[in-house]
């Protein structure tokens, strides 16, 4: 009789990463010789992702920038990566700004974006960086900071658009009027960029509104006597993780019969991930259905911008850039780092709970792997799992702090072995916010290590992330297949 393959949720990985992960030994020496645990992330990965999200625009409209969201990795080698490939980058703070600089960026290439308070107004001042304002406070401080020998070029941001839900960002629609007005009174000292948007949703429909707004608010400022030459429509594309639809959605499954109490018990602690019981039914969507994304952010951009829009004639979104002049800027974040770094752990002990569950403590705290909202939904890897048990090892994985919720799975995991002490075990995906949103010292336990992968001529190379010199990024070959030598420097 055959075992009943348990659920689960693998990963999309990268090819490069997933000869990293399984080329002997190079794994285990790069964590003796950096540390447990250690975020690695993969250069050559980002500049593949790049070069996707340039293609589309390249082939559609005629001037374009893309902008590195740099606060979602401070990695040094995606910013010299991103430096190197002559794209923007945005920043949004006074360190990250120096780091940008630091690494090479020109001040032309660079978006300030988020809330600013005045000492930070101050200091971009002169800088020749394009400030993207978010409010009318820095948009009057910034007029009355400006020197008309050195004019401040600046983007509004707005907000606020039909069916969007309320941001904290950006200025309502129904004060750019005011806005305009001041940009008119101040054209010797702010050059007037355009407008520019960011939506906290991955939705198509939400993102085309924006534009057709932002197109229509281009057009008022005309009427102002202002030459709007670029339309940012901000990141937000979203990223892809896992490998296996059919898998997902059998998962999901699995989940809503244990929760009806069918099956093995899936979670910890009574977590029900978003979904609720009722008249012995199980309702809702899961907090993880980001999870279930299957298109790619170069699809989801070359989607938006064939878009047709009604009230331009049944044009589309390049076209009408293109007519009216602009330049189109994007602020890809998460969509540039997706599949370029995983997170590694040691397995520390391994312990079976009163209710029988079986816990995998690793030296890694949840927060370094996840922020503490949300839950890592693909499973992780055991590296060193030489050979397999009959039955897949059904566990939890275990934080290193002394608190009940640093749980870094409430979810069971299905490993194909029981993990001992002294394994790794992977996350995959973890380069987009995972590895820095929540980053702390809880318990004095030092931030994990970044830690740089490149594969060249046969050889993986690793060193510490703010080592890492850009230089050519050779693309990743097809069907890396046995990479067995590597360096650690």
């Amino acid at each position: 009789m055959t075992a009943a393959v348990p659920p689960g949720l693998p990963a999309k990985m990268h090819p490069l990463v997933r000869a990293f992960l399984a080329a002997p030994g190079v794994v285990r020496d790069a964590i003796d010789g950096f540390g447990s645990p250690a975020h690695l992330v993969f250069p050559q990965v980002f500049a593949e992702n790049l070069a996707r999200l340039r293609a589309p625009l390249a082939a559609r409209v005629p001037g374009y920038r893309i902008c590195y969201a740099h606060k979602v990795n401070q990695s040094r080698a995606f910013v010299r990566t991103a430096a190197a490939a002559g794209v923007g980058i945005d920043v949004a703070s006074a360190a990250e700004l120096h780091g940008a600089l630091s690494d090479g960026f020109d001040p032309a290439l660079i978006e300030v974006t988020g809330p600013k308070g005045e000492e930070f107004l101050r200091a971009l001042i002169g800088t020749r960086v394009t400030i993207n304002v978010d409010n009318a406070w820095e948009l009057e401080r910034i007029a009355a900071l400006a020197d008309a020998r050195e004019p401040v070029p600046v983007l509004l941001r707005v907000c606020g658009f039909p069916g969007t839900p309320v941001s904290r960002f950006g200025m309502p629609l129904h004060t750019v009027h005011a806005a305009l007005e001041v940009l008119a009174a101040s054209r010797d000292r702010i050059e007037f960029r355009g407008f520019a948007f960011h939506l906290d949703s991955g939705e198509p429909a939400e993102r085309v509104r924006a534009v057709d707004t932002c197109l229509a608010l281009t057009e008022r400022a005309y009427d102002h006597g202002l030459t709007p030459s670029v339309l940012n429509i901000g990141g937000g594309f979203r990223q892809v993780f896992t490998d296996d639809v059919a898998a997902f959605d059998a998962y999901v499954h699995a989940l809503r019969e244990s929760l009806l109490g069918r099956g093995e018990p899936m979670t910890w602690g009574g977590n029900t991930f978003g979904f609720h019981l009722d008249d012995g039914a199980v309702h809702g969507t899961p907090v993880f259905h980001k999870y279930a994304n299957t298109v790619a952010a170069d699809t989801m951009l070359t989607d938006l911008l064939d878009t047709e829009l009604e009230a331009h004639g049944g044009r589309g979104i390049a076209q009408l850039v293109g007519e009216n002049m602009l330049e189109l800027w994007l602020e890809p974040g998460k969509a540039l780092v997706d599949h370029a770094g995983i997170t590694v752990a040691r397995v520390e002990f391994v312990k079976e709970t009163s209710d029988g569950s079986t816990l995998v403590n690793l030296d890694l705290s949840r927060d370094a792997v996840t922020p503490a909202d949300q839950e890592v939904m693909v499973d992780p890897i055991l590296v060193t799992a030489e050979g397999a048990d009959p039955v897949a090892a059904g566990v939890f994985l275990a934080g290193r702090l002394c608190l009940e919720r640093d749980l870094i799975t409430n979810h069971k995991v299905w490993l194909p072995r029981r993990p001992v002490p002294g394994d790794l075990i992977a996350f995959p995906n973890t380069g987009a916010y995972h590895m820095d949103l929540s980053a702390a010292r809880a318990s004095m336990h030092p931030l994990p290590p970044k830690v740089a992968v490149t594969h060249r001529d046969g050889t993986f190379q690793v060193c510490r992330d703010v080592e890492f010199e850009s230089g050519p990024i050779p693309r990743p070959r097809p069907g890396i297949d046995g990479a067995r030598r590597h360096e650690v420097h």
